[in-house]
């Protein structure tokens, strides 16, 4: 059999638990030539990244990874895909919102960093407050903002899918739903655009069932920190920023719920926010308007002005 080609280099900035596997997820694809796992402490990217390496054998895939300690972006440049997962993650008891501050600072570092060693890189934003630190990042780096992206609804639409489909005991596989909105408590989960082996979710599940799952969806986040006390979740959210940076890489094309500036979609213009949009080489070649109902509709854009005001508070930090 010939080999498959392997094509261009994604940089993930982070060597925690959701940098490192992140990492494992986008070299196991086996399509990338290099990954690069960049972290400001000495020796820890670079263990990781010789622990990947010594898999390979093992799990069948050539593409090498690369770890780059000390803060230094030295090896990443002209990656084509960076995905930013610097900051810190959330304890027992905090909202995303209580992170802003302190990963605001982070955030911009990295972006600037990023903006002079890979100035042609599409931008994948994963640190909380998601939304905040996707607007944040376009401006640090400049870059144009179909560019710079944020991983938050491919995270909170498969956990409304895994919720239903354990609810009804169906194979996940069987079951289609999508969130839109911020990445938070304006999440908007959208149950009209959801089904069950084609069937409408409403067809299979009482309403008061869909309502428990639409807010377990929107605290799954703090489900998972309350069970761990320590850190946040990492195999969910790392799984779909890496098929977020497969799409890039592949110019596929694929409609994918993400954090995406909205320019007049949906009656919203101006500001970062979950929707679905089609994904390619250069990032986000648009925004794709689905189908919903009134007070999906009312909920996207109260998510919208909710974010818009803490987005424009970013700037200054």
């Amino acid at each position: 059999m010939a080999e498959q080609p392997r094509n261009g280099k994604v940089t993930v900035v982070g060597a925690g638990f959701y940098g490192s596997t992140t990492a494992l997820r986008l070299a196991e694809y086996d399509v990338f030539e290099t990954v690069v796992l960049t972290d400001i402490v000495e020796g820890k990217p670079e263990g990781l990244a010789l622990d990947i390496n010594q898999s390979r054998p093992i799990e069948g895939f050539e593409t090498r990874v690369v770890g780059v300690g000390g803060g230094s972006y030295e090896g990443t440049e002209g990656s084509d895909v960076v995905v930013i997962t610097a900051g810190l993650p959330r304890k027992p008891g905090m909202s995303r919102m209580d992170l802003i501050e302190t990963n605001a600072k982070i955030v911009r570092q990295v972006a600037e960093n990023v903006a002079q060693s890979s100035p042609d890189a599409v931008v994948i934003v994963v640190s909380n407050p998601l939304d905040e630190m996707t607007a944040l990042a376009q401006l640090a780096t400049g870059f144009p903002k179909e560019r710079v992206m944020g991983q938050a609804g491919m995270l909170d639409t498969a956990r409304f899918s895994n919720n239903v489909a354990e609810e009804l005991g169906v194979p996940v596989s069987s079951v289609r739903t999508l969130t839109l909105g911020s990445h938070g408590d304006t999440m908007v989960p959208v149950p009209s655009r959801c089904t069950v082996d084609g069937k409408p979710l409403a067809d299979v599940l009482a309403a008061d069932r869909i309502e428990h799952l639409v807010q377990r969806t929107r605290n799954g986040g703090a489900e998972v920190v309350a069970l761990l006390k320590t850190g946040s979740a990492y195999y969910a959210p790392s799984a779909a920023a890496a098929r977020m940076a497969r799409a890039v890489m592949e110019d596929s094309g694929a409609v994918m719920p993400v954090c995406a500036w909205v320019d007049g979609e949906y009656g919203i213009a101006g500001v970062y926010l979950g929707v679905e949009a089609e994904i390619g080489r250069q990032g986000v070649r648009r925004v794709v308007e689905g189908d919903l109902t009134e007070s999906e509709l009312a909920g996207l854009r109260e998510a919208a002005e909710a974010v818009r005001a803490k987005q424009a508070d970013v700037a200054e930090l």
